[in-house]
């Protein structure tokens, strides 16, 4: 904000190029925008950071439909252990932390976080997997 209000002239182009992005758009050149405006402080769909940690993390002498496959089955294992998570005696609610005290309140965030990263990696339609996630989640609940 203080950097958006004192070089307005830096920030406008920046944040015009995040606008600009589409699911079309090559991966690369939305990685490339995602990092510089994560860099000015702007919050973008897909953090750039957890892409290249995730990209340098590819199991060793597998293909990558392996990967991509690896990907899928993490969504599915995290939808279907949703409901211990919440029967966890440690997800409860705290007035004092303003949360839960096993941090169940971040689940989602980080949900789609890394699963936009893991996509990404695969050069994948980010929004379908999420939307099968959320196809699979009420199953196991």
């Amino acid at each position: 904000q203080v950097f958006s209000q004192h070089c307005p002239f830096l920030m406008g182009p920046i944040e015009g190029l995040a606008d600009m992005v589409t699911p079309d758009t090559d991966i690369q050149v939305t990685l490339s925008i995602f990092e510089l405006a994560s860099a000015a402080g702007i919050p973008c769909e897909v953090d750039p950071a957890l892409v290249t940690a995730l990209a340098g993390h590819r199991t060793e002498g597998s293909s990558p439909e392996e990967d991509y496959k690896v990907s899928c089955l993490l969504l599915v294992f995290v939808a279907v252990s949703l409901p211990l998570l919440a029967a966890d005696p440690a997800a409860t609610y705290s007035p004092e932390l303003d949360g839960y005290t096993n941090n169940l309140h971040c689940l989602a965030k980080a949900i789609a976080q890394v699963g936009a990263a893991l996509f990404t990696v695969h050069n994948k339609n980010i929004e379908s997997h999420l939307k099968e996630f959320l196809l699979v989640c009420p199953v196991s609940l």
